[in-house]
């Protein structure tokens, strides 16, 4: 090799331990915001560790997986990143307070093109503000420069979290029974489903601009897309402390009838009306201006359900008093009854499990 050839380093190549350090540095403070008594040892570490406390009889460890999904590339357009790290807890959390679990802690993971210590900063400070909103610990994680596969503008982010139930506190399908009632809470807006739907709708075909104000909204379409997504896990923890909760059902992708579904069991049916809540204006706009078929919108979008609670029949007031009190939207959705279908056809996917069926029509929609 001559003077006059350049030498080969991991910086020529496109990354840039520096920056990583850097953002290490700027986040840091956040994460220290969510740490719980049980964190041991501190940030930097190969592992997290985290010592289990209290008089558990038989724990029960829970763990969920999730990502945002192509909510990023709306971020990302208005170079807004502070709010999707609540998107990323919430929908690792929600997930996991389903079976009754407090979520512990979580783990993230951010795949960058080209580290901005900045931008890597403001994912980590959104994520830590859900995690503090959830009341878990930001225990560790992991930024990933990836140059050559992904742009310098681009990023992905995912999350692992843990959390813990009693054994005999697992909640399950086998404990939901003909007359329990289902109770929805309402939903922030669109959360972190159907985002290529809506983009391809609004953006692609309606030429909508982000940054332009919109009546229905009284804000932005790009404010309103990034609306974070609603964590239910402390009101779910509160309302099963309180009442005799049978199951929960975080709406994700598959929507409100499908997740439902997934927590009944087989030949129970769960009849769900339609009339008792007004989706928000997001979704009329995208149903009308996409013309998206009724069946598409409930199997893509949460339609302004964000979770729904199984509850024993004579708790039914009381588990909409608990609610209330946590500022949160609720409602009597429906109800479950006996399946007299011949599981065929449609029915033939929930074989294991029961049905849940949307009936009647939305007002003002």
């Amino acid at each position: 090799m001559t003077d006059n050839e350049p030498s080969a380093s991991y910086a020529a190549a496109g990354v840039d331990i520096d920056a990583g350090e850097r953002a290490v540095e700027l986040f840091a403070p956040h994460a220290k915001r969510t740490l719980r008594p049980e964190v041991m040892g501190g940030l930097g570490g190969f592992a997290g560790l985290f010592k289990l406390k209290g008089d558990y009889r038989e724990p029960v460890l829970a763990s969920s997986t999730d990502g945002v999904g192509t909510k990023i590339a709306v971020a990302q357009a208005m170079g807004k990143h502070d709010t999707l790290g609540r998107d990323l807890v919430a929908m690792v959390v929600d997930d996991l307070v389903v079976c009754g679990a407090e979520p512990l802690f979580l783990q993230d993971y951010i795949a960058v093109g080209k580290v901005v210590p900045e931008v890597v900063a403001e994912l980590v400070k959104g994520i830590a503000d859900g995690c503090v909103e959830a009341g878990c610990t930001l225990l560790g994680g992991e930024t990933a420069e990836h140059p050559g596969l992904m742009a310098e503008g681009d990023y992905d982010l995912s999350a692992t979290g843990v959390g813990i139930v009693e054994a005999d506190s697992v909640l399950s399908p086998d404990r939901v029974r003909p007359g329990d009632v289902v109770i929805a809470m309402g939903s922030s807006g669109l959360h972190s489903n159907g985002y290529s739907l809506a983009r391809k709708v609004l953006l692609e075909w309606g030429h909508m601009d982000l940054g332009g104000h919109v009546e229905e909204f009284e804000r932005t379409l790009g404010e309103e897309m990034l609306e974070p997504t609603r964590i239910y896990a402390k009101d779910c923890l509160a309302l099963a402390a309180e009442t005799d909760v049978r199951t929960f059902s975080h709406v994700t992708g598959g929507g409100l009838a499908d997740n439902l579904a997934r927590v009944l069991p087989s030949g129970l049916v769960a009849e769900l009306d339609r009339g008792t809540w007004t989706p928000a204006p997001i979704f009329q706009m995208i149903a009308q201006r996409g013309r998206v078929e009724r069946v598409e919108m409930e199997r893509t979008f949460n339609m302004g359900v964000g979770m729904v609670a199984v509850v024993a029949p004579e708790d039914t007031d009381r588990a909409l008093a608990v609610l209330t009190a946590r500022h949160l939207n609720c409602w009597v959705l429906g109800s479950i009854k006996k399946s007299h279908a011949t599981k065929t056809g449609e029915h033939a996917k929930h074989s294991k499990t029961g049905v849940a069926e949307l009936m009647g029509e939305h007002p003002r929609f």
